[in-house]
């Protein structure tokens, strides 16, 4: 349950604890060519792409395959993606088609009815259109518009003047010359054609919202009478983008994200030339469909998204990539035969024990913050009371029935059939009641999740596996790894955007003005705390983007620990202090919260993540909320002047 071998006994536990933890196993495991990153989160996904590629090679090979079926579709999109003589044979033919509907884009309406068409196959060109629970009126799904249409990964990459910047943009623009010339422009003429779409995108980005911007749940909820809209969008005809997406009626409102973007997007469809319009639907075509074509493709979008955004080395395997396509498009009918085969419900039954214990622990916490009043209490108890918990697969699968996948289709052209079968399943909602017992991710993910709009936590069977979750472990290496990832998710439901959901789900303000500036005030510290670490090259955690991951660390750390504390005191005396591998049960806590963070990245990925992830980099999620816990400095009886933690007027805590 704890790698005493990936320990770095040369750091004291208070100096560094991460490193005290996790620094014997970082020295022996470089990060592997392939990859971005390295660590607990990474080896776990790795050994459940095993489990996932015995599935898919034995129903690929099964010379049974009944048509329609989860697993013909299964074993048929893998053996599709597999077959490399065929798609390298085929070279931008799959292409063909959609980009000879680009070149008849001539007009604003033919402008926006392309868009239409790409989005429906899952391009966001110009914008996000997508169904979406109403935030204030959650029983229902209605339309969603969001900012969209870049490239790159963040607008930010478009406007900063400093040097990396420069660069990064001038390789940007060789890249999309590149992929240009790959469908058939002239290496002069890609490049030219490449400076107008990245001025497109230039003035997309200028039009978006910040990253810290996009946390504010009010200033993102917009719901406007459709007629609204299409007054909003300006010289971009809404209605010919919606027929053409096949969502002539998307229902009487949309909820429009940010309107200034809808507004540039009209202001630039009538001023950018069409011919520049279709150089930039060409690139966002080649863009999408490049993982899916021929090797000439595929390496150059890896130079490019894998070499110099993130720095890997090497381009993952073809069948862990084709393997991931199938995850994410047909994720259910993969993961019902992965539920099958790897999560026993013994391990679901022991994970819904913890939640409960979880749950009542925060119910405590609750009742005795000094700084809350009763009414605001009421209200989170309400909440917390009311929290729907999803774990490890859903009570009732997807149909798929509607989505046909054979093997004489090329490997993109499966992908844009499923990803339309997932968009018009998706916009099918709209105007219906939301279906609660809907799963955002698949059962193999390593990952989880809380959902504000659903009050739900979910919980895949691919997380509750070593290190996250061990059955038949001890608790306080348990409580300490899948209990605080679960503390955590309930945290989510009252940080700085969770807080601003009721019971229901629905966006209202249920905080008395008091508790509303005293939650503010210590989010602040946090803020302030993690906006103090510099990571690399004068580069600091932008404490306003990661927030709410961090008051959600810290608050999973505090309910995770209350939680095993009643579970200590539930034991026989003589095993209160057993110790484990030299350790007491306190210290085995926060040794298993420690090993599930442990990892390292790529200099490359550490700078794009400091940019754009909401997550503090995996050193600061361990170090940094133990600084603020008195908890944590007795358990390994660390000095007053300890280097890691803060001193005990600045610490924080609000959960």
């Amino acid at each position: 349950a704890f790698d005493v071998a990936g320990m770095d006994n040369a750091v004291k536990p208070w100096e560094d604890f991460f490193r005290y933890v996790n620094g014997g196993w970082i020295a022996r495991n470089p990060i592997p060519p392939e990859f971005t990153r390295w660590g607990a989160f990474t080896e776990l996904a790795e050994r459940n792409l095993a489990d996932l590629r015995a599935l898919c090679e034995a129903a690929a090979n099964d010379p049974a395959l009944k048509p329609g079926t989860n697993r013909q579709r299964i074993g048929d999109f893998y053996f599709v993606g597999m077959n490399e003589a065929a798609i390298e044979k085929a070279g931008a033919a799959p292409l063909q088609d959609e980009l000879k509907r680009i070149a008849a884009v001539t007009t604003p309406e033919r402008l926006a009815a392309e868009s239409g068409w790409l989005r429906s196959f899952g391009i966001n060109a110009l914008f996000f259109l997508a169904a979406a629970q109403d935030a204030k009126d959650v029983t229902q799904q209605i339309a969603q518009v969001s900012q969209g249409g870049l490239g790159l990964p963040d607008r930010d990459y478009y406007l900063k003047d400093d040097d990396d910047s420069k660069k990064l943009r001038d390789k940007y623009v060789a890249h999309v010359a590149k992929m240009l010339t790959l469908i058939g422009d002239a290496p002069e003429a890609a490049a030219e054609n490449a400076k107008k779409v990245v001025a497109v995108e230039t003035e997309l980005a200028k039009a978006s919202m910040t990253r810290v911007e996009l946390r504010d749940p009010i200033k993102t909820y917009n719901k406007l009478p459709l007629a609204e809209v299409v007054t909003l969008a300006g010289d971009f005809p809404l209605n010919a983008y919606l027929t053409a997406a096949g969502r002539a009626k998307p229902g009487t409102v949309v909820d429009v994200n940010q309107p200034e973007f809808l507004r540039a997007v009209g202001r630039l469809a009538k001023s950018v030339p069409m011919e520049d319009w279709r150089h930039y639907l060409r690139w966002q075509l080649v863009h999408f469909a490049a993982p899916y074509l021929s090797k000439a493709f595929v390496d150059e979008d890896f130079a490019m998204f894998g070499q110099t955004l993130t720095g890997a080395k090497e381009l993952k395997p073809r069948w862990k990539r084709v393997i991931a396509v199938v995850d994410r498009e047909v994720g259910e009918a993969l993961g019902q035969l992965y539920v099958e085969k790897h999560f026993p419900p013994a391990a679901k039954k022991a994970v819904l024990a913890l939640v409960e214990n979880l749950r009542v622990a925060l119910r405590e916490r609750l009742d005795k913050l000094e700084w809350m009043s009763p009414a605001t209490k009421a209200e989170a108890q309400k909440k917390l009371a009311a929290f729907t918990v999803k774990m490890g697969y859903p009570d009732h699968w997807r149909s798929y029935a509607r989505l046909s996948l054979e093997r004489k289709d090329s490997f993109l052209r499966m992908v844009m059939d499923s990803q339309r079968f997932e968009f018009n399943r998706t916009m099918d909602k709209i105007g219906k009641p939301v279906d609660r017992g809907e799963w955002l991710i698949s059962p193999p993910t390593v990952n989880a999740y809380y959902n504000p709009p659903m009050n739900e936590i979910v919980f895949p069977a691919g997380i509750l596996q070593p290190p996250f979750y061990t059955f038949g472990a001890d608790d306080g290496i348990n409580y300490g790894a899948i209990g605080m990832v679960i503390g955590h998710e309930m945290t989510h439901g009252f940080d700085d955007q969770g807080r601003q959901f009721d019971a229901a789900g629905n966006l209202r303000d249920w905080w008395t003005k008091e508790d509303n500036d005293e939650f503010t005030k210590r989010a602040k510290v946090i803020i302030d705390q993690f906006s103090s670490y510099e990571v690399i090259d004068g580069m600091k955690v932008n404490g306003e983007l990661t927030e709410g991951e961090n008051i959600a660390d810290l608050g999973g750390l505090k309910v995770a620990w209350g939680a095993f504390q009643k579970a200590l005191a539930a034991k026989p005396a003589a095993q209160r202090d057993e110790k484990v591998d030299g350790f007491t049960p306190a210290q085995r806590f926060f040794l298993g919260y420690a090993q599930v963070w442990r990892g390292h990245d790529r200099r490359e990925t550490t700078i794009l993540r400091l940019k754009t992830d909401p997550h503090a980099p995996p050193y600061l999620r361990v170090n940094a909320p133990l600084a603020n816990l008195p908890e944590f400095a007795e358990a390994w009886g660390a000095p007053a002047d300890a280097k890691m933690m803060r001193p005990a007027a600045e610490r924080v805590s609000i959960w």
